[in-house]
């Protein structure tokens, strides 16, 4: 999306809920650095779930990731506008994926988030690809999937060499 493109998204948008949950229960709404803001309740979501395998972990985040692609496709439409900023719901999906299999200890969380948040917003191939090409709710959650994939495996790879 054009950076200079400024859409102001009206409050009462929160009321229908898939809405709500494309725009990050509100998370979206801030007027700087909305992608963050959708992280850090990606990462509330993710401390306040309870200690699970992981295939239910997996399993919720699969039923998200799916969500996402509809509930983001129908706000981007509500908004004729592909990946508006305050479409954050992918951001809170994206960092579940990051934190997979990952110790729910402060340090980890941190890292997540650090990792996660530079993928996102620095989006290097194919991540850049996969936004600037596929479009739809599929291209809003894939790209940050992808960049969840990537921190994923470095923190895994930390976890594993220490």
């Amino acid at each position: 999306m054009d950076k200079s493109v400024k859409i102001e998204i009206p409050v009462k948008m929160l009321l229908n809920p898939v809405h709500f949950f494309s725009l990050g229960f509100g998370s979206g709404l801030t007027p700087k650095l909305p992608g963050t803001a959708g992280t850090l309740i990606g990462v509330l979501v993710f401390i306040l779930m309870p200690d699970m395998n992981w295939i239910a972990y997996l399993a919720i985040v699969i039923c998200a990731f799916l969500f996402g692609i509809f509930c983001c496709q129908y706000t981007a439409k509500s908004l004729n506008v592909h990946d508006h900023p305050s479409i954050v719901y992918d951001e809170i999906v994206g960092y579940l994926v990051t934190m997979f299999m990952v110790p729910k200890d402060w340090v980890w969380i941190l890292v997540g988030f650090i990792l996660f948040r530079a993928f996102d917003i620095l989006k290097p191939w194919p991540i850049s690809a996969i936004d600037s090409h596929v479009k739809n709710g599929i291209g809003i959650m894939l790209d940050d999937l992808i960049a969840a994939l990537f921190s994923l495996s470095i923190i895994q790879a930390v976890i594993y060499f220490l």
